[in-house]
């Protein structure tokens, strides 16, 4: 191993320590900041059981550290489908919500508040809305896989694919705001604004197992994912199959981000930004990339959710609309950048 790479692992390393500590600075402001505020001794006191608190407890352990969880995993899942999206498309513009997959999840919740659609049996009614709003995107992205390869269709034909099933499901839904009593459509408009405040411990649960799962997944197949950006033909004269690595990327993508906005919400921009920094500061190299992906998503959706707790006094913000303004700028910032370059 030569003076230079070393040079080079090592940089990047303490750049992934370093987006790690301010994330869990971000973290432990989540949980002191909001309608009630309390110092970080405090909040650390009661994460280790030392504090005689009940209501600091309550509030803790009962609120604050699930949404704060949610927010790391949920941002870091989005950040990491929009990575393997991007890599396995080679388009950096391809991402759940792109592609489709978020408004898909919007028209399968809307399913179920405005007609009362649902395969689940009564005693779980509780999830309806998520699990079909996690069926319609894994149905979207059966479709874009489909049509891929029954008409051999290229990386931009996808993603201009994936842009028609945004405006399609888009329409579908607002057809069925307009035919919903006016109770319904705050229900369906509070949902595709996204927000946290809907999370538990179960569903908390539920996103963690398959964000590990996904996670070591791709972890295993960091090499080949690298690869991948050198071409199909450079990759294939390696050993890896192409077609099969692509077929898992989009898949495990399709599940996590399924998965993460079933829970929470339509959540834009995470999954397409969130990447993009992360190559900026590690390089296309998927060893670190992956980890800086879901770094990078992570923060900026806990710094998302301190914005929307405590930008408007007393009121909450739902965290679409935060990641929409912040998303926005730093996009134009990466298009200016790359212009640039």
């Amino acid at each position: 191993m030569s003076h230079h790479y070393q040079k080079l692992v090592h940089r990047r390393l303490i750049i992934l320590l370093l987006l790690a500590l301010i994330t869990l600075l971000a973290f432990m402001a989540e949980l002191a900041l909001g309608p009630a505020n309390y110092s970080l001794g405090a909040i650390s006191r009661a994460l280790l059981g030392q504090s005689s608190d009940q209501a600091l407890n309550m509030v803790l352990w009962d609120i604050r550290l699930p949404i704060a969880l949610t927010a790391v995993l949920v941002g870091a899942s989005l950040s990491i489908a929009g990575l393997q999206m991007q890599t396995v498309l080679n388009n950096p513009l391809a991402s759940p919500f792109t592609l489709g997959l978020s408004s898909a999840a919007s028209f399968g919740a809307a399913l179920t508040i405005v007609l009362g659609i649902s395969f689940l049996p009564e005693q779980w009614l509780v999830y309806a809305v998520s699990v079909n709003a996690f069926l319609c995107s894994m149905l979207a992205a059966a479709f874009i896989y489909y049509f891929s390869q029954r008409h051999q269709a290229s990386t931009e034909m996808i993603v201009l694919l994936g842009t028609s099933l945004v405006f399609t499901f888009s329409a579908l839904t607002d057809a069925l705001q307009y035919i919903s009593p006016e109770q319904a459509i705050s229900a369906v408009v509070f949902w595709n604004m996204g927000s946290l405040a809907r999370t538990n411990w179960v569903k908390l649960a539920i996103v963690a197992l398959c964000f590990i799962s996904c996670f070591c997944v791709f972890a295993r197949q960091s090499w080949a994912l690298t690869a991948l950006k050198l071409g199909n033909n450079r990759a294939k004269s390696f050993g890896i199959s192409v077609a099969s690595l692509r077929l898992q990327g989009i898949l495990l993508s399709s599940v996590l981000a399924a998965c993460c906005v079933a829970f929470v919400g339509v959540i834009g921009f995470v999954g397409l930004i969130g990447p993009h920094i992360a190559r900026l500061l590690v390089g296309d190299d998927q060893r670190f990339l992956l980890p800086a992906s879901a770094l990078s998503g992570a923060l900026l959706l806990s710094c998302a959710s301190v914005a929307s707790k405590t930008l408007v006094t007393g009121q909450s913000i739902p965290i679409g609309i935060v990641t929409a303004f912040v998303g926005v700028p730093l996009f134009l910032i990466l298009i200016v950048r790359a212009v640039k370059l």
